[in-house]
């Protein structure tokens, strides 16, 4: 075994190579823009939204489709959708006022309905009553309030003539007549030059890369396509066929993707590969009526907990039909936004560690700066593998600490530590 103080060498010296994917084994040398990863992951927290016409029908987007809602019903909810309350700045400022610092836009999911006025197909935003470009706005007030704009986009499309499933779950699968990959994968990349070029998304957030009409080499082939196309872009690990469910891990550098996805959990530690674990408030992706939403306290520990174990956290918000967001799922941005204000630098341009997640908490670093973030207030010490501390403070309250190092890492004094609802002690190590 390492010993302590080589193991965190070995996991935070930053001349040790990182396991960057990029283009997989078809693009040898097109690794990740490293520029564009570490802007990215400085900014750790982001808004995920799931958002269409089946917002009228209250059901999961995408998957009630043939489920839940007919076919015939679901295809005609464009013609009903209508959402005039709707105000890209509102939605943009709350996610700012939230902490968050970028916003992942679903502009296309497995239904095949566009949110913006795409050249390529007729079942868009502009079809409906509501006639305004939804990406196009949020795009912009993303430029205007000073957030990272990206852009969800499923590789599957169960509505397009070409593409050759019409519905796919649990092993059910019904296949369209006549189906043309060739020409699908041209209408794709038609779309997304429009997201890349004329909306100026900077991350690609693919999905639906599971099912088997697409292929490795079809995913090697559209991230290189990419990267021509803008060479400063990020690409999730789900352009290719290499992740492992929903952990989201990529089985190896054989497949393309600048970054993991885990679903609906939190990634383990991993200083290694960069990642992003989505996870919703509530249970549904898109709105529903009486979702339970998760507390405001269940809410910050999962952005801890992703933080430090070295991820992003993606949270997803369902808006309703008629363009707000609901002001139970607001409350509980705002309030994470107010502890950010007061907290902010120990998450945001930290890496997780040194320290993996423990049932106490989590520990964040810059340089030789250390945060502990208590999730557990009870705790009288904790015990910190790996460190040697020169000086520990609250920073709820500035107190100074008291510390104890030893030969296998430091033990601080944490008796009375109040914080709300999770105290952050702020350190300095040698």
């Amino acid at each position: 075994m390492l010993p302590v103080f080589l193991a965190f060498l070995f996991l935070f010296n930053p001349g040790i190579a990182q396991n960057l994917t990029g283009g997989g084994e078809g693009n040898p040398g097109l690794l990740t823009n490293k520029d564009s990863l570490e802007q990215w992951r400085n900014l750790r927290f982001g808004m995920f939204i799931h958002w269409g016409p089946v917002t009228l029908r209250g059901t999961e987007i995408g998957w009630s489709r043939g489920r839940g809602v007919s076919y015939e019903d679901y295809d005609q909810l464009f013609r009903e959708f209508n959402p005039v309350l709707f105000d890209a700045d509102e939605w943009v400022q709350t996610a700012k006022m939230s902490g968050m610092k970028y916003l992942v836009l679903v502009t296309r999911h497995h239904d095949g309905f566009s949110l913006w006025d795409t050249d390529h197909s007729e079942y868009d935003i502009m079809a409906t009553p509501f006639k305004r470009d939804i990406v196009r706005e949020l795009s912009d007030s993303c430029r205007k309030h000073g957030l990272m704009f990206c852009t969800y986009y499923s590789i599957c499309d169960w509505y397009h003539p070409d593409y050759p499933h019409k519905f796919a779950s649990g092993g059910r699968i019904i296949k369209k007549e006549n189906p043309d990959m060739n020409s699908f994968n041209g209408f794709l990349r038609g779309q997304l030059e429009e997201l890349v070029t004329e909306y100026q998304s900077r991350v690609i957030w693919f999905d639906g890369e599971w099912e088997d009409p697409w292929t490795h080499e079809m995913g090697m082939d559209l991230y290189a396509w990419l990267r021509e196309l803008d060479d400063t872009l990020l690409i999730n690990n789900r352009v290719d066929k290499g992740r492992r469910g929903m952990a989201g891990v990529s089985e190896s550098d054989r497949f393309a993707g600048d970054f993991e996805t885990p679903e609906q959990e939190i990634g383990a530690f991993n200083p290694h590969t960069p990642w992003e674990t989505c996870i919703t408030i509530g249970d549904q992706w898109a709105w529903k009526a009486n979702d339970r939403v998760k507390s405001y306290e269940e809410c910050l520990k999962i952005l801890l907990n992703t933080v430090g174990g070295d991820g992003n956290l993606l949270l997803n918000i369902g808006p309703m039909a008629d363009g707000r967001f609901e002001s139970r799922q607001t409350e509980i941005l705002l309030k994470i936004g107010k502890w950010l204000d007061k907290y902010g630098e120990a998450v945001y341009g930290t890496r997780g560690g040194p320290v993996p997640p423990r049932d106490w908490g989590v520990t964040t670093h810059k340089d030789k700066t250390l945060y502990i973030h208590l999730t557990d207030n009870g705790r009288n010490e904790v015990f910190l593998p790996g460190v040697k501390m020169l000086s520990a403070v609250g920073m709820d309250d500035g107190k100074t600490l008291d510390f104890e190092n030893g030969r296998f890492g430091a033990v601080l004094k944490t008796e009375g530590l109040t914080g709300e609802p999770f105290t952050v002690v702020k350190a300095e190590m040698e």
